[in-house]
């Protein structure tokens, strides 16, 4: 370790892009909490390099979702996970600080935890042990001696079920509240707009354009057919615009699609109703104030293990796959997931959403509540919050105050 130079030592691991997100975060305050004394190693991706981070190897190698993408680069996944394993034994951090993806990223830990066990491991994000294989929240506490969560409700989750300390440290998306909520004029009342704007959003990976895109296409045609007037718009990531352009030409309303972060989250504000895959995205919606309808579609070989899994004694019981219901505790916001996706379905929930109706009414009332519960008022940042857990979790292995 480098205590001798008064620097903190921090092994970093992420294992797809949303984490390289939260854990360039997480090395922006760390800097700013210990006046740049502090030296990173690890595994990140390109938004990490620019806080010093050189990657032992690049995300792409280990970022796959999915049974059949996992088994076929199995064996370069097993062979990062040692490569990463003997890097931090090598490099003996002051604290390593894990970041979701757990498939990956909790396997290193183990390793770390099995041959250093002196080294300080920080989990940052739960895994969604609320939902799916509960018994995981009981194992992380022999690897894990913090756990920084993004939802409210998980520090009590984990403490049921016999987790790791846990503290919720706050969502960054509630963090620039500007890039989520519209500004006077950007979103004008939905009854008062010529063209409403509907955000459809079939996914980020190609899987999942293979299973939504055509559904929602013909949700699109539905509700044109029903003598709806209104403005599609897709955001897309970079690598699947081409093909969601070429393959949404021909809808009855055809969309526009834009990608970037900036073209999104503008496009956000702007919306007026969205139509959405599940994931993350619905959390964004929630808390930018568009009224919504969710659907997903599994992968076929998912779906069987996940119904499987699903029907094992003590698996925990989730009643919607929608955060902002899982947060709030009441299902505000419809979701269909397979064999329960149909255009048919979705259309019919979606349509009286482009009214100032009760259906749209009671989604903005709670999406307001949820910024309440959410981000209390003088809330610090959550990059703040997690960065001061990190210092305090190495606190045994850190330099003196004066020397920070």
């Amino acid at each position: 370790m480098s205590r001798a130079d008064g620097v903190l030592e921090v092994f970093l691991v992420v294992g797809e892009e949303s984490g390289d997100q939260l854990g360039a975060r997480l090395m922006e305050a760390l800097i700013r909490h210990t006046g740049g004394r502090v030296r990173f190693t690890g595994v990140g991706g390109a938004r990490m390099t620019t806080y010093g981070l050189s990657s032992l190897f690049p995300l792409h190698d280990i970022a796959v979702m999915g049974i059949g993408p996992v088994l076929a680069r199995l064996g370069t996944i097993l062979r990062r996970i040692r490569e990463t394993i003997d890097a931090a034994v090598a490099a003996e951090p002051d604290v390593v600080v894990i970041v979701d993806s757990p498939d990956f990223t909790h396997r290193v830990a183990k390793g770390i935890r099995k041959k250093r066990p002196g080294i300080p491991i920080v989990d940052y994000v739960s895994p969604t042990v609320w939902a799916w294989r509960p018994g995981r929240a009981k194992r992380m506490a022999a690897y894990v001696d913090h756990l920084l969560a993004l939802f409210p409700f998980e520090p009590a989750v984990h403490a049921k079920l016999g987790g790791p300390p846990t503290t919720y440290v706050g969502h960054p998306l509630t963090d620039a509240p500007e890039l989520l909520l519209p500004a006077a004029g950007e979103r004008p009342p939905v009854d008062a707009a010529a063209r409403p704007s509907l955000l459809v959003l079939p996914g980020s990976r190609g899987g999942e354009i293979d299973r939504m895109l055509g559904v929602f296409g013909e949700t699109v045609a539905r509700l044109a057919a029903a003598g709806l007037v209104f403005d599609v718009t897709i955001p897309a990531v970079p690598r699947l615009a081409d093909r969601i352009r070429r393959e949404s030409a021909g809808w009855a309303v055809p969309p526009t699609v834009v990608t970037g972060e900036a073209e999104k989250f503008a496009a956000f504000r702007r919306a007026h109703v969205a139509l959405a895959t599940s994931g993350t995205v619905t959390l964004e919606l929630a808390l930018a104030g568009v009224p919504m309808v969710v659907a997903y579609r599994r992968d076929p070989l998912f779906r069987i293990v996940t119904e499987i899994v699903r029907r094992i004694p003590g698996q925990v019981q989730v009643g919607s796959m929608v955060l902002a219901n899982i947060v709030l505790g009441r299902k505000i916001v419809p979701d269909h997931l397979d064999p329960d996706v149909s255009a048919e379905i979705l259309a019919a929930d979606l349509a009286p959403l482009f009214t100032d109706g009760p259906e749209r009414r009671a989604q903005e009332d709670a999406f307001a509540e949820l910024w309440d519960v959410m981000a209390p008022p003088d809330q610090p940042r959550a990059a703040d919050v997690a960065a001061e857990i990190v210092l305090r979790t190495a606190a045994g292995q850190l330099p003196a105050p004066a020397a920070r």
